[in-house]
């Protein structure tokens, strides 16, 4: 290595990088389109205006404890404004301190309803999205959250390592003659891998029409429990979406015999 490389300088470092090039001991970065960045904030921002709202209701309910007032332990969203203004608005002392708490919180609440409807509507005009909520479970926020975070389905060359690039596959440690399986990676974007956790969590839990990829799924649960099953599911559904997209076609469900 010739002594100039030693220092950190600029024609150093240019030098570094085309060296690296010249290896090619590098991976290509994708770079989102303006329509995934689009997509992905209105999915954050949705997600942020549900979180405050859910934590304004939590101070609320921690509050009227205070004063003996027990709220339901499950209280809608959308109802809850009415469940709680008429107990506080019968007491002074509760009114002048938490009302404004309450009103923070409903408008939170309206700007979480109105993006919510912009989730639902640009989902609904997008035909990747639409091709992806053919699949059981899947609805409005997971083909969206999916669909932004790949952008571009020609950049994976085979679908089964979009499971692997969301995290989905399980670590291994191989040394000699040890080879265990480890948990999932957890690799790249969380908000893609809750979203598919919950589309599976609801193919196998709430969907009644049967199917080859929940009958394998319940197999599954039946063996290896619930949250093992839930995502060798989420998985799977990873793998089906990609595949979905690059055909152009849509989920073809077959009945099982023997279904619950």
């Amino acid at each position: 290595m010739p002594w100039d490389t030693i220092n950190k300088t600029d024609r150093n470092d240019a030098r570094g990088i085309a060296q690296i090039l010249r290896t090619g001991w590098f991976n290509p970065v994708h770079m989102k389109s303006r329509e995934a960045h689009g997509v992905r904030a209105l999915l954050s921002t949705r997600k942020a205006l549900l979180s405050k709202t859910i934590d304004l209701a939590n101070e609320v309910r921690g509050l009227l404890k205070i004063f003996g007032i027990r709220l339901p332990k499950t209280v809608k969203h959308g109802s809850f404004d009415g469940v709680v203004r008429p107990m506080i608005e019968m007491d002074e002392v509760l009114a002048h301190v938490m009302l404004p708490l309450l009103d923070a919180r409903l408008v939170l609440y309206q700007h979480f309803l109105e993006l919510d409807r912009r989730v639902k509507r640009a989902a609904g005009q997008d035909g990747v999205c639409m091709r992806m909520m053919t699949v059981p479970g899947v609805g409005p926020i997971a083909a969206l959250t999916f669909k932004a975070a790949v952008d571009d389905p020609a950049r994976f060359k085979r679908s089964r390592t979009v499971a692997a690039h969301f995290g989905l596959t399980p670590r291994r440690y191989q040394s000699g003659e040890h080879d265990n399986p480890g948990r999932i990676s957890k690799a790249g974007d969380r908000d893609v891998r809750a979203a598919l956790y919950a589309a599976a969590n609801a193919l196998l839990m709430r969907t009644v029409a049967g199917s080859q990829i929940k009958s394998w799924g319940m197999r599954l649960m039946r063996t290896k429990g619930r949250r093992r099953a839930v995502v060798a599911v989420a998985r799977k559904m990873a793998v089906l979406l990609h595949r979905m997209w690059v055909d152009g076609t849509e989920f073809r469900s077959e009945k099982v015999e023997g279904m619950a």
